[in-house]
């Protein structure tokens, strides 16, 4: 059974930095990769950063350059390292990962960047 539990998150405020977690059982990240998504309300959930297995990393055009995505292979977790935030920044934070065939998801994490 896979789960991915998260961690980090909060209330910031703008210029300022978090980092998120996702620590995963029943996976192993350097073998399934792993995804960061979020989602604002009244909106759809996009993709924000990911690292596979090969450790390349990706990253959409609205954090280039101020979130950086990292692994640590012995802790089995995933972290989202997320600086000069901004307002719009402001959502729930999902990590995600596929293992044979299946979508798995962290219980969502709330980061909230005042102006």
């Amino acid at each position: 059974q896979v789960q991915l539990v998260q961690s980090g998150g909060g209330l910031v405020q703008a210029g300022g930095s978090l980092r998120l977690s996702c620590a995963a059982s029943g996976t192993f990240i350097w073998l399934s990769g792993m995804d960061w998504y979020r989602q604002a309300p009244g909106t759809q959930r996009d993709l924000v950063a990911s690292i596979r297995s090969t450790g390349a990393t990706n990253y959409a055009d609205s954090v280039k350059g101020r979130f950086t995505i990292s692994r640590d292979n012995i802790k089995n977790t995933v972290y989202l390292q997320m600086n000069s935030l901004k307002p719009e920044d402001t959502a729930v934070y999902y990590c995600n990962t596929k293992w044979t065939g299946r979508d798995y998801w962290g219980q969502g994490t709330q980061v909230t960047v005042s102006s």
